[in-house]
């Protein structure tokens, strides 16, 4: 094979899957503005709505529309450098059968896929839910067991995907796993009010002077990051090729007190036996879009060290944790949202 000349660069081609949403926008602009790669393909059910979403950051991104359920990925994906597959459907949460087709199935699919493309680096996120409970909230690293927070559908697809990445190591493949903490930003905040508070609680309601006193589970300990700073790790992970987990997430644990701060409320505690049976009973009367077993995973997942993240991608975030969870509650209030479908603003 001939060498290749001085200064020669390969053109580098990432497809993100699963580009439409709360991480994959923040990604696709970040590579869209990386000078180390020049294409960046879109790819997913619906495309975006706005000129601007088609053309973020530094350069033109071209979409596709792919369902991963359906349609053959390599069509996609067959002459890409690397995939970032952020793929993920949390509703119908009463359909746990329709979850698993997207969020395992389709990740099947597309592994079943690799080998007969050109693709070397395939970054996966699975999230802080599919470790198991630890005892203590003495930080974790990327070794620790990944069983599932809780029985929820949410955790148990997250641990699987893990177990499908264990079987997708190979010579010639680099695979990454991005866990992070809860994910917050300002234009994906009304999508997060209907994932997880649904449409009787709009976001016109969530304002501090209508909850004096915010009813908190003892014992919470919250971890968030910005999806702006997932998107930077994606872009070092892919810089330097580095295989593996990594934990993300700012350096503050939030506190129930630091919780009711950052909203501008005092903390009412309460017995997280209260909170769970509460949740439940909105949950069977269909007040409440997600399940007590989903609060289960909130309350067990274990606090993560993002340590290897800054010693081997030089990573830091660069929003607090009370910063992203300020612009969080603050884009609810706005209604705020994107111009893709998922993210659409609160109308």
């Amino acid at each position: 094979m001939p060498e290749e000349p001085a200064g020669y660069r390969r053109e580098v081609k990432v497809v993100v899957v699963g580009a439409t949403g709360n991480i994959g926008t923040a990604v696709v602009e970040r590579l869209a503005s990386d000078p180390e790669v020049d294409e960046v393909v879109g790819v997913a059910r619906r495309l975006p709505e706005t000129p601007e979403a088609r053309a973020p950051g530094g350069r033109s991104v071209r979409w596709r529309a792919l369902d991963v359920r359906l349609a053959r990925p390599q069509d996609v994906v067959g002459d890409a450098d690397a995939v970032v597959d952020l793929a993920w459907m949390f509703h119908p949460t009463r359909r746990p059968d329709i979850t698993w087709s997207t969020n395992v199935i389709g990740l099947v699919r597309l592994l079943e896929a690799l080998p007969s493309t050109s693709v070397s680096q395939l970054v996966v996120a699975s999230s802080i839910a599919a470790y198991s409970p630890a005892g203590s909230d003495a930080p974790v690293a990327e070794d620790w067991p990944t069983h599932g927070a809780s029985s929820a559908a949410y955790a148990r697809e997250k641990a699987y995907v893990e177990r499908l990445l264990d079987l997708a190591e190979r010579p010639g493949l680099v695979v990454s796993r991005l866990r992070p903490a809860f994910v917050f930003q300002w234009r994906a905040s009304s999508e997060q009010r209907r994932i997880f508070a649904g449409p009787l609680v709009p976001g016109r309601l969530m304002r501090p002077e209508l909850a004096p006193r915010l009813p908190i589970p003892a014992g919470l300990r919250l971890q968030v990051v910005h999806a702006r700073d997932v998107a930077d790790a994606v872009a070092r992970i892919l810089a330097r090729r580095a295989p593996g987990p990594f934990n993300l997430c700012a350096d503050q644990v939030l506190t129930e007190s630091d919780v009711a701060e950052a909203v501008g409320s005092r903390a009412w505690v309460v017995p997280p036996r209260v909170a769970r049976a509460a949740l439940g009973a909105a949950w069977r009367t269909r007040a409440a879009p997600v399940p007590p077993e989903l609060f289960d995973a909130l309350m067990r997942v274990p606090v993560l060290s993002h340590a290897r993240a800054r010693s081997e991608l030089d990573w830091a975030p660069t929003r607090t944790a009370t910063e992203a969870l300020q612009e969080l509650l603050g884009g609810m209030q706005a209604g705020a949202g994107h111009g893709t479908p998922p993210l659409h603003p609160d109308r």
